[in-house]
């Protein structure tokens, strides 16, 4: 059943400001929280409680800084190469300026002067190499993973003199510059590289040269920040490059959404994250600020697992796609500030073009595909073909709060034109064991997934350069084929941009990929007291630049 937004409900949400207080309170205690500090001047001081409903599994900086929640601390524990926004624009951060050659095959990074990692190791060009190499290649044995979306291509890098790196693809790379702003691409200390997985695993052994440092934090309840007073090479891209303002962060788990909003709301806390949608309207009119930023990448939809009968028949992927309501999606489960899907990626991405007319919601075109092919419509509404049913089984994705009413809405929507739509939901852990592309258990994978360059997408969706092959597709498809190709082997932006619009085309006609809406997985409810907080392209909330008022 669908969750929906009432006066009830909001009745319920004030009360739960009285009677959460307690439980709140008692919260605050076990994370050692002190109240907000007065502030010396409009921009020094302060502490924030920011509550979140998940802190993960494991804190090795490879394995968890691309976890949805896990990446907020990150962002204030280290730095990046380069700064991307939310519109994808890159800008210097750790590297002052880059060259690349013509071919898009070397690149030349020069790094800022007198930069640190809190453990004192200078963030030089060797320290830069050793997280090029592990990003690259992890540490598979140890456990240590690769970061997913860092270029398969990559060959090498080397360290010129102290300041410079040079680094080397086997082919054109031109996603290797935006891919330095990516939330997985976090610079850490080489003493804490050269730790094994257990050791990387202790968040308060990790070194980063972020405005923050781990104060104190305890696994699956809480992590306390406080600002590194040296820092000074913030990013110019959001207008300060000293100190942070704020004395300390603390991140607390709660799992509960109600619980997250009412701390806010009585003042117990600073900041829920994931709220409910429906509910976002009547905390901007209490005087909250709400923020729903769109990250850079993949909208929210599914991938099709096309070795799956019947999703190994384009007319029934076609009809799929031409089976959803987008627009009642976002009436019913939404609110404004969600947009409509118009590609498979995000349209703040640079090179999104619009696909519209693709994801036309149209149940006739739907009907028809489905009879084409010998799909039967029974007395009870759902269509059979050789004696089986036309079934969908949704696995709900955890990282997504919204992601179980919109399954059961689709339900709704694609009943109507023959499907039997079963629903799984799962917490996160179970759903990474239990959801992998291309399981024969799997025949729709929900994507939640951020990327910073649209080069990168064509190998994520194939099996090239060891890609994620999200269609299972392997290499039967050469026409696809061919398009990964070209993207990859493009030489300049203005070359590459046809064919990404031609990409996005053909993904979308041959329903390999069904988008739901543009996807907005970061959603925060805030202090009024609280300003200053910066999105970056991935959507996370920086309060490196945030001050907060008595």
């Amino acid at each position: 059943m669908l969750e929906r937004s009432s006066p009830f409900s909001l009745s319920r949400r004030r009360l739960l400001i009285a009677t959460s207080a307690l439980a709140i309170a008692a919260l605050v205690v076990t994370a050692e929280f002190n109240p907000a500090l007065s502030a010396d001047s409009p921009h020094n001081g302060g502490d924030i409680t920011f509550l979140i409903d998940s802190l993960g599994d494991t804190w090795i900086p490879n394995n968890s800084a691309i976890s949805s929640f896990q990446g907020h601390i990150w962002g204030h524990v280290t730095d990046k190469l380069l700064y991307v926004d939310a519109d994808g624009k890159v800008s210097p951060w750790i590297a002052e300026r880059w060259e690349q050659n013509d071919k898009a095959t070397e690149f030349t990074l020069h790094l800022k002067s007198g930069v640190t990692f809190s453990d004192g190791t200078p963030l030089d060009a060797s320290a830069v190499v050793a997280n090029l190499d592990i990003w690259y290649a992890g540490r598979k044995s140890e456990g240590i993973n690769p970061i997913g979306l860092f270029p398969k291509t990559y060959d090498h890098a080397e360290a010129v003199d102290a300041s410079t790196v040079k680094v080397f693809f086997k082919a054109p790379t031109l996603g290797f510059i935006p891919t330095l702003g990516y939330h997985g691409s976090i610079l850490i200390s080489p003493k804490t590289l050269a730790q094994p997985a257990a050791q990387q695993a202790d968040l308060s052994k990790t070194s980063g040269s972020g405005p923050y440092v781990v104060d104190s934090w305890k696994e699956g309840d809480f992590v306390k920040l406080v600002k590194r007073k040296d820092y000074n090479w913030g990013p110019a891209a959001v207008g300060h490059t000293g100190p942070a303002y704020l004395d300390t962060i603390t991140y607390k788990l709660v799992s509960e959404p109600s619980l997250r909003v009412a701390a806010v709301q009585s003042g117990q806390a600073d900041v829920a994250y994931n709220a409910s949608p429906q509910e976002l309207e009547s905390l901007k009119a209490e005087g909250f600020t709400t923020a729903t930023p769109r990250y850079l990448g993949f909208v929210n939809g599914w991938a099709v697992n096309t070795k799956l009968a019947p999703y190994d028949d384009v007319k029934v992927r076609q009809a799929l796609q031409a089976g959803i309501n987008r627009q009642e999606i976002i009436d019913t489960v939404y609110t404004p500030d969600w947009k409509l899907a118009t590609s498979f990626i995000q349209s703040n991405v640079p090179g999104a073009t619009d696909q519209s007319a693709l994801l036309a919601y149209n149940p006739d075109k739907a009907e028809k595909l489905l009879d084409e092919a010998g799909w039967v419509k029974g007395a009870d509404g759902i269509r059979t073909k050789n004696g089986q049913p036309l079934v969908l089984t949704l696995n709900s994705n955890p990282y997504l709060a919204t992601s179980k009413s919109v399954d059961e809405l689709i339900a709704q929507q694609l009943g109507k034109i023959g499907w039997k739509v079963a629903i799984r939901a799962y917490d996160v852990v179970t759903f990474g064991q239990k959801v992998k592309y291309g399981s024969p258990a799997v025949p729709a994978y929900e994507v939640t997934r951020s990327f910073i360059d649209a080069g990168t997408v064509a190998s994520i969706l194939t099996n090239a350069n060891n890609g994620e092959n999200w269609f299972a597709l392997d290499e039967s498809d050469k026409t696809l084929n061919e398009l990964r190709d070209k993207i990859a082997s493009a030489g300049s932006i203005e070359g590459r941009k046809p064919l990404l619009d031609e990409l996005q085309k053909y993904i979308l006609d041959q329903g390999y990929f069904i988008p739901r809406t543009q996807i907005v997985q970061r959603i925060y409810v805030q202090s009024a007291k609280l300003k200053g907080e910066v999105y970056n392209g991935v959507a996370y909330a920086s309060y490196y630049t945030a001050t907060k008022s008595e």
